[in-house]
């Protein structure tokens, strides 16, 4: 990973953080401000209740100020927004006692006890009252009743002023939260990049892999993933170059004898002996060409291996891929054979590449032994359900063409990595290394 590449990443993770938190701080700008109203009418509405309660006793002779008070009282310098301008209105046997403020007249008639909100002036709807009225109890001595109101809009500016008090803080420490996320981002990476790091150094030709000990335990799981994805791309490796090295060997014996058949056929005074040259190129062509349509089978294989997997009937291909190599065989004097029950015997592949197996494996057998051998191809199915395909002769093969490794050859190499994409079991079996083999493809049940 390039160094601008995880400056980006960090950008984009400490973008979507910063966002997350202006997220958060809106929400609880909104939350502060409802809580501050509800707190406020909280507040007010108990506020109330206390300055009337004192009120309803006769001990509370000190209303002595006239029934309608000319002049408001004057606030005192001492008072805060907490400190609400309240109106007091006080009766005494149905007759105006105490008004501080001359509002005794816009009140209602018969208002209940309780919490009200009024509109006292119809000339200034936009100016609501928050009133609390009380009556001393029924054993008083004086039918005394008490209103106590504030303005809304007191209220409404005492939310306000307790959202802004809860948020303030927070906007001011809004750009260091912002630079502490970006550095605990930074933080947070630096094992990421120093894996990265490591990913980067790998050598997978010398066979390296990550170091198990990590210090996350989700780093843990990503270098086991990624050390198994290595080990996997080193065997494909050692796959590849064995199966170029041995393209070069099967393809260098038929190139170098067709140089030397070519120099034969140039030098040559007897036209049979450059007749006999000429046909010697031409075999060694053909077997050079159909190297390089094994070479193009295995390309065509690894195509398919992505290919979802479908029901393949082995009957079927056994007898499809018979019928093709029936001209071969008769050009070359051998006999074809298939072993089969009448019953489809089916697996779950690739029809294309089982075939292609096949194809593979019927065709080396054929090229490999001399005239006279019997190729048989056989498909069973097991009381267990394991299904196998084989194919067997009984010849003695060219000691050039023989190893006890499946592997060997193009033709021999294609048909163990195909079998090994589809997870398809390949057994060898040889009774002397030139003499018969068998190799049985098998499915589990």
């Amino acid at each position: 990973m390039k160094p601008s590449s995880r400056r980006l990443l960090r950008r984009y993770l400490w973008t979507w953080a910063l966002l997350t938190l202006a997220i958060v701080w809106l929400a609880l700008a909104a939350v502060a401000y409802y809580t501050g109203l509800d707190e406020a009418d909280e507040i007010l509405d108990g506020h109330l209740v206390s300055v009337a309660e004192p009120l309803l006793y006769p001990a509370a002779r000190l209303l002595k100020a006239p029934p309608q008070s000319a002049t408001p009282p004057t606030r005192s310098p001492y008072a805060t927004v907490y400190a609400p301008e309240l109106r007091l209105v006080v009766w005494e046997d149905e007759r105006v006692v105490w008004d501080t403020h001359g509002i005794a007249a816009l009140l209602p008639a018969n208002l209940a006890q309780g919490h009200h909100t009024l509109v006292l002036d119809p000339a200034r709807p936009a100016s609501t009252w928050r009133v609390f009225v009380a009556d001393a109890p029924a054993d008083a001595t004086t039918a005394r009743r008490v209103a106590v109101l504030t303005e809304m809009g007191w209220r409404q500016h005492l939310g306000t002023d307790l959202a802004e008090d809860i948020v303030r803080p927070s906007l001011v420490l809004l750009p260091l939260v912002a630079l502490l996320m970006a550095w605990a981002i930074r933080r947070g990476l630096l094992p990421l990049e120093r894996l990265s790091d490591q990913i980067a150094a790998l050598d997978l030709d010398a066979g390296q892999t990550l170091p198990e000990q990590q210090p996350f335990r989700e780093l843990a799981y990503a270098v086991d993933a990624i050390n198994t994805l290595v080990q996997r791309q080193q065997l494909q490796l050692q796959r590849e170059r064995r199966f170029t090295s041995d393209v070069a060997h099967e393809l260098r014996t038929p190139l170098t004898a067709m140089l030397l058949q070519a120099r034969r056929a140039r030098e040559a005074d007897n036209p049979a002996d450059r007749a006999q040259a000429l046909q010697t190129i031409e075999q060694d062509a053909l077997r050079a060409g159909h190297i390089l349509g094994q070479l193009l089978d295995l390309a065509r294989a690894q195509s398919l291996e992505a290919l979802a997997t479908e029901t393949v009937d082995l009957c079927a291909v056994a007898q499809r891929v018979l019928a093709d190599h029936a001209p071969l065989a008769y050009e070359r004097h051998q006999e074809l054979a298939l072993d089969a029950p009448s019953r489809p015997v089916q697996v779950q592949g690739h029809a294309t590449m089982v075939e292609l197996i096949l194809r593979n494996l019927v065709d080396n057998a054929l090229r490999h032994t001399p005239p006279g051998t019997l190729v048989e191809v056989r498909v069973a199915q097991t009381p267990q359900g394991t299904c196998t395909l084989s194919v067997s002769d009984n010849g003695a093969r060219d000691g050039a063409q023989v190893s006890a490794n499946p592997g060997m050859g193009v033709g021999l190499n294609l048909v163990q990595r195909m079998a090994d994409a589809q997870g398809i079991a390949l057994n060898h079996t040889a009774g002397t290394p030139v003499g018969p083999h068998r190799f049985t493809l098998s499915w589990p049940g």
